[in-house]
């Protein structure tokens, strides 16, 4: 028993990864690959992509937001989970990080259910909206630039039906939101975020001390 969340210290951590941890071999070597580039901070661990898994087969999903690709990890996880004729809408502006989860997705088989959209994130959901499908997603990822967080939300929770989830990453930001001396942008950019979906009344929420931190919002209606 234990009245607070226990500290995952080298060892302990590598006993979670050891015995809960069923990453496929394609999800392992596309994390590898990212290690070795010098934005490897950018990517969410594995258990993370794990939970993720777990998040998409609970909600039955078949469509999906994937807001911030990077080398493609997340939208691979997601897409492994999704049935054949699912579909991850997949978010960045960048061609050269993006192409490196292509090769993968098509060695994993489902480069078909993902659609990528080389663009900023905030012009797909708007289009998305504007194409008809509010209310038709059943999962949303947000791991992009904080700046837009609050807007990536608000449009997500339009996306989502009705019991559908959003995921927010980094919300935790290294322990820096919690360091009353740190004032930079992307620091009160989350700050603002995690204040402003405590109090909202549209969702049920927990805020997990997963990976950097990851914020869980239910839609309820």
């Amino acid at each position: 028993m234990s009245d607070a969340t226990l500290n995952l210290t080298p060892d302990v951590y590598g006993y979670l990864q050891k015995n809960s941890l069923r990453e496929p071999e394609v999800l392992k070597q596309l994390r590898h690959e990212t290690h070795r580039m010098p934005e490897a901070v950018m990517q969410i661990s594995p258990e993370q992509g794990q939970f993720m898994r777990l998040l998409v087969e609970m909600l039955s999903a078949k469509k999906t937001l994937d807001i911030g690709t990077f080398t493609g990890y997340s939208a691979l996880a997601v897409a492994l989970s999704l049935p054949d004729n699912g579909r991850v809408v997949a978010c960045d502006t960048s061609e050269k990080w993006t192409d490196i989860g292509r090769r993968y997705w098509v060695m994993a088989g489902v480069d078909h259910k993902i659609d990528l959209k080389l663009q900023p994130a905030i012009q797909t959901l708007d289009d998305l909206l504007t194409a008809g499908e509010k209310n038709t997603f059943d999962f949303s990822f947000i791991d992009a630039d904080k700046e837009n967080y609050l807007s990536y939300y608000e449009k997500s929770l339009q996306l989502l039906r009705p019991g559908g989830l959003v995921a927010i990453d980094n919300v935790l930001w290294s322990g820096r939101v919690a360091d009353p001396s740190e004032h930079d942008t992307n620091t009160e950019c989350i700050r603002k975020l995690n204040s402003f979906i405590l109090s909202d009344e549209r969702v049920t929420i927990s805020m997990l001390p997963v990976g950097d931190g990851l914020t869980l919002a239910y839609k309820r209606k």
